[in-house]
Formats: structure tokens, C-alpha cells, sequence
């Protein structure tokens, strides 16, 4: 218990009241950093200097609805996102969950509950970080789900958010093809139409990244009709 009570939680809800609350329940339950902001904007502000360990997200804010600003999380961060709302449409609550969120809590709400949950999460989030996501190799390059690096021998190779987690993806299943429709949906979160032209874009920054040749890939390849595998050779 003690390993998740040193965790940082952010709170990003525009009333001031259900701030306070909040952070007085947590510090109560024996939370040591917890912290807060009333809007949108100082909210990602905040999450980008402290990069918290779970994020307790209003949908209501007065300048960035809550669902814009849990996918700009989600373009850099898995860290659980609980949403917590006045709106109690079975729609909202879908959508929460579609677009990264990882609990939604309907105001008003118990505080002991919500409590709960926050160390529910972070139990498993805590967990997963210490089982699961470990050094992935193919070839001479090593990734890192946590640090969220990849290495070519010594050097360092930067790809972004999307990139990472494609090759990851692809890095999870060696040699096996993976559907451009699976890819996004695992991505992405979204379903494939409309998407084509982003997977191939996304596909060749990677190759020129990685690749000796772009036009002639040794590892990310293409499989004409069916979609993309990771060539990971004996």
C-alpha cells in the first residue's frame, strides 16, 4: 500500500469546491501528492511538468472539454484517466471509455468511493509497469515500453507517440501479420475507415527511421493485401 501512496494524482475540474473535497479525501486515504487546476489548458500544463501516475479528469471545463484533453494524454501517456461528470448518459459514459478513459464516476459522487478507486487503479497500473511491457529486441534494435525508448545498438532513435506504439505493437507479435484494420483499432482506439493514408504515412516515418533502405525494408515489411509484419529473422 505504501508503493501507491507515493503516487502523484493530478485533479483537473473547474469547481473549486469538488477540488477541495478531493484533495481532502485523498490526503485523508494518505496520499502524498495531490494535485490540482481549474482548467484545461494549466491542467496539461501541469500533467506535462509532474507526469502524474493517474489523472482524475472533469468532462465540464470552461476552455478544453475533458475528452480533448484525455487524448492529448493518451498521445504520450497510459496512465489511468478517471472521468468524473454531472452527465449520466449511458453516451457519455461510452464515450469516456472509447476515447481512453479508464473509469467514469457520476457527480455526485461518495468521496470514499472514488477514494477506492484511485487505489484500485493504481494498483493495477503499478502492476502492470512492474509485469508486464518488458525489453523488446528484433535485429540490433532494443525498445523500452516504459521509458518508451528505442535503441539501435548505442544510438538512440526518437519516433513519436504513434510510431512507438505501432512498432511496438508490431514488436509484441514478431512475424506475424497484423491488418492495417487491427492496427488502428489497437492504435489508435478508432475504427479503420478514414485512417489508410495516416497507417502508411505513420509506416514510412518509421521505416526511414529504422530501416537502411526505406525502399527496400529489412524488418517493417509489407504484406500486399493483408497488411504489415515485423521481420524478425532466426
Amino acid at each position: 500500500m505504501e508503493g501507491i501512496l507515493n503516487k502523484k494524482i493530478l485533479v483537473i475540474d473547474d469547481e473549486q469546491e469538488i477540488l477541495r473535497l478531493i484533495h481532502t479525501v485523498l490526503q485523508k486515504e494518505g496520499f502524498k501528492y495531490v494535485y490540482t487546476e481549474k482548467t484545461g489548458i494549466d491542467g496539461i500544463k501541469l500533467f506535462e511538468s509532474i507526469q502524474p501516475d493517474l489523472v482524475i479528469l472533469d468532462i465540464m471545463l470552461p476552455d478544453i472539454e475533458g475528452y480533448e484533453l484525455c487524448k492529448k494524454i493518451r498521445n504520450t501517456s497510459r496512465v489511468p484517466i478517471l472521468f468524473i461528470s454531472a452527465k449520466s448518459e449511458e453516451l457519455d459514459k461510452i464515450l469516456g471509455f472509447a476515447i481512453g478513459g479508464d473509469d467514469y464516476i457520476t457527480k455526485p459522487f461518495s468521496p470514499k468511493e472514488l477514494a477506492y478507486r484511485v487505489k484500485a487503479h493504481l494498483r493495477r497500473s503499478t502492476y502492470q509497469v512492474e509485469n508486464h511491457d518488458p525489453i523488446l529486441q528484433f535485429g540490433p534494435f532494443r525498445m523500452d515500453p516504459k521509458r518508451v525508448e528505442l535503441f539501435k545498438g548505442e544510438e538512440k532513435i526518437e519516433l513519436k507517440p504513434k510510431e512507438f506504439k505501432l512498432l511496438q505493437y508490431l514488436a509484441t507479435y514478431p512475424n506475424q501479420i497484423m491488418s492495417k484494420e487491427k492496427l488502428c483499432n489497437e492504435v489508435w482506439g478508432e475504427d479503420y475507415i478514414g485512417y489508410d493514408n495516416t497507417i502508411m504515412v505513420h509506416m514510412r516515418k518509421i521505416r526511414e527511421k529504422i530501416e537502411k533502405d526505406p525502399s527496400k525494408p529489412e524488418y517493417l515489411v509489407t504484406v500486399k493485401g493483408l497488411g504489415y509484419k515485423l521481420l524478425i529473422k532466426d
